[in-house]
C-alpha cells in the first residue's frame, strides 16, 4: 500500500502544478520517458529535459485542466485529464486525455498518453 500512497502523492503534486503550468517538474525523474501524440511513432522522448520541452509546446494549447479520474495500483496509475484547449486558429475545444503513469523510487518515471490526435492535427498550423 505504501507504493499507492507515494504514487498518489507524486501525481497530486504533478497535477496541482500542471494545472497552474508551474511547479510540476520536481516529481519527474531525470530518465523520464514519454510516449504520446503520434500513434505512428512509438519512440519515446527520453529524459526530463525532453519532456519539459514537450510540455512547453503542449501548454500553449490548453487554458485549464482538471483530473476527472485517477486509478492507482501500486506504482502504476491511469488518469483521465480533462482539458480546455484553445488552438492557434481560435477553435476552443474541451477534451479528455488518457494518461498512463509509472512511478519508481519517489519519482514519476514514465507517461504514455492517448487522445484525439485528428482534432489537434486539424487545428494546429503546419
Amino acid at each position: 500500500m505504501k507504493n499507492s500512497t507515494s504514487t498518489k502523492q507524486l501525481l497530486e503534486t504533478y497535477y496541482h502544478g500542471f494545472a497552474k503550468k508551474e511547479g510540476w517538474e520536481s516529481v519527474i525523474a531525470d530518465d523520464f520517458t514519454f510516449i504520446g501524440g503520434n500513434m505512428t511513432n512509438p519512440e519515446p522522448a527520453v529524459g526530463k529535459a525532453a519532456y519539459i520541452e514537450v510540455i512547453k509546446r503542449f501548454s500553449r494549447t490548453f487554458q485549464s485542466m482538471r483530473v476527472k479520474e485517477m486509478i492507482i495500483d501500486g506504482s502504476n496509475a491511469c488518469v483521465t485529464g480533462n482539458y480546455d484547449f484553445v488552438f492557434p486558429n481560435g477553435a476552443a475545444i474541451n477534451g479528455d486525455v488518457a494518461e498512463i503513469w509509472k512511478a519508481k523510487d519517489g519519482k514519476l518515471i514514465s507517461l504514455r498518453i492517448f487522445f484525439d490526435t485528428l482534432t489537434f492535427d486539424k487545428n494546429i498550423p503546419k
